[in-house]
């Protein structure tokens, strides 16, 4: 049986058309999907530098008390960093080591070095909103996830993104899903963190927008669980110096105790 010219030239031009629809829209996707990773790189590299010493305040607030800590970290590319406690004395001393995906931390009332099994990854940093997880997998939003930019919005002169950051299959992760809104210029405002049911959690926010070192930067952070409206921890820089020379020896088992001393 033979068809007549005018129907196959239908059928292919047809073909034709639905092909390249589908690849114009898998190209569009393709595309978005890298723009929006680079926007999250940039951000991560514009809130890190390559390396940076700071000192902030990390307070814990409940319904029935508040407390402050006085800190110091140092971090060094996306994978390392060191932090202790300052203030208030009680508390000086106690430091946590990340290098990678693993976390140790050091008690000097015992002068005891400890590595966080995964069983205690999801417990509190510190006490705080913070999890030991979200501190030793802060980099995995870029490498576990999929990404795609969801909206964009001009505020005051500039565009902001709004990043839907979906885990991948069977990846390690604790979250089922991020959102992130980033400024145009890299700077990172709000982190939303939904669990595996893709519930909103927890979310962080950054405001009061300064120079620090030369760079803008949110010197205040807070984070607020969804669940718990006077439950947040906020966090504040007092100052920080980016891309500065660290040592590696840094970020070791040996510096995480001669420094909580």
């Amino acid at each position: 049986m033979s068809f007549p010219l005018r129907m196959v030239l239908h059928i292919f031009l047809l073909y034709t058309f639905l092909s390249c629809t589908i690849w114009s829209t898998s190209s569009r996707a393709a595309d978005s999907s890298s723009q929006a990773l680079t926007i999250l790189e940039h951000a991560i590299d514009h809130w890190r530098g390559t390396s940076s010493i700071a000192t902030f305040s990390l307070t814990i607030h409940r319904p029935d008390f508040e407390r402050t800590m006085r800190m110091k970290g140092w971090t060094k590319g996306r994978q390392n960093g060191l932090f202790f406690v300052l203030e208030p004395p009680k508390d000086a001393g106690n430091g946590t080591l990340k290098k990678g995906r693993e976390m140790w931390t050091y008690n000097p009332k015992i002068n005891r070095v400890i590595k966080l099994p995964p069983s205690m990854m999801s417990q509190s940093w510190m006490g705080s909103d913070f999890s030991n997880n979200d501190l030793a997998k802060s980099d995995s939003v870029l490498d576990e996830y999929t990404h795609r930019i969801i909206s964009e919005e001009i505020i005051n002169g500039l565009t902001h993104y709004t990043i839907e950051a979906t885990a991948k299959e069977e990846a390690p992760v604790v979250w089922g899903k991020q959102e992130l809104l980033v400024r145009e210029d890299d700077i990172l405002l709000r982190q939303s963190f939904y669990d595996e049911d893709m519930v909103l959690v927890k979310e962080m926010i950054g405001s009061d927008i300064i120079s620090l070192d030369d760079r803008l930067f949110p010197r205040r952070w807070e984070i607020r669980r969804a669940d718990k409206a006077d439950h947040y921890t906020r966090l504040e820089y007092r100052d920080i110096v980016f891309d500065v020379d660290i040592s590696d020896t840094t970020f070791s088992l040996m510096s995480l105790k001669q420094k909580g001393r």
